[in-house]
């Protein structure tokens, strides 16, 4: 009797052992990778952002993903409010979505403002001027930071436009979990295809860029502001068609842009 009760409390005290160093080992693993992984969700980050402004793709390798970005691309951390850009914030230390999650660093969106459903929108977040590549530091397009919910998720994304801060260069979303095939269409080279040109802006300076089932009519008043939806993906959508207008409006980046056409880009 007494030799099954050392055996079970043997096995028992094998099993916690072994359990005891998986443990430190997944916790030791996890933070010497951190680093890594951080890194790699940066280099992600600058490819799309190189991406949707036109340049780069994915034949670049890492060192010239950086390289790349470094030299054409400068980060700046604006006030969504006031549209001023707050220089005491370094915008690769920033991290935009960690602002929005904490309520000293954003504010809470009352339902009829949040049609992106973000529910928080953060105080300061960061643009991307892609510069010229002759030195002078003129602006040849402008990368917005855009996010808001799809059908199954938040679609993280950005939106370059030119330096007439009305029309498109390009769309994408890094980062969703929408339904492959059908929402997941965001992420197709022809859909977004369809987006370099399209304007944002009417003559008042109101959003009216749209997303509309069967596409733009060619000819008509609309056509340079609308945008074929995907198809079997309603839902998704009407989401990218509301992120783009809360992004646009005076809750996202309409203090900015008004500033930017006040004082020159």
């Amino acid at each position: 009797m007494s030799s099954n009760k050392e055996s079970t409390a043997r096995t028992l005290v094998v099993a916690l052992i072994v359990s005891l160093v998986a443990a430190v080992f997944v916790a030791g693993s996890a933070i010497y990778l951190k680093p890594v992984q951080e890194q790699n969700r940066q280099l992600d980050k600058q490819r799309s952002i190189l991406a949707v402004a036109g340049i780069g793709g994915e034949a670049l390798s890492a060192n010239d993903v950086q390289a790349l970005f470094a030299r054409r691309i400068k980060a700046q951390v604006v006030d969504l409010a006031t549209g001023e850009v707050n220089a005491s914030l370094d915008p690769i230390a920033f991290d935009p979505l960690k602002a929005a999650k904490d309520p000293k660093t954003s504010e809470a969106l009352p339902g009829n403002e949040d049609v992106a459903l973000i529910k928080r929108r953060e105080q300061y977040t960061t643009v991307y001027r892609l510069e010229k590549d002759d030195g002078s530091g003129d602006l040849e397009a402008l990368i917005l930071p855009v996010r808001g919910y799809g059908l199954w998720s938040t679609l993280y994304g950005f939106l370059a436009i030119k330096p007439d801060l009305n029309t498109v260069v390009g769309l994408g979303f890094y980062q969703h979990g929408e339904t492959p095939g059908l929402g997941g269409e965001v992420d197709n080279p022809k859909w977004k295809a369809l987006w370099p040109g399209k304007t944002l802006f009417d003559g008042e300076g109101k959003p009216v860029v749209e997303i509309k089932k069967g596409g733009s009519v060619a000819g008509s008043a609309d056509a340079g502001h609308q945008v074929d939806a995907l198809a079997g993906a309603t839902l998704t959508s009407k989401g990218v068609n509301h992120l783009l207008t809360f992004w646009l409006g005076e809750q996202g980046f309409g203090p900015y842009l008004d500033k930017l056409r006040r004082d020159g880009v």
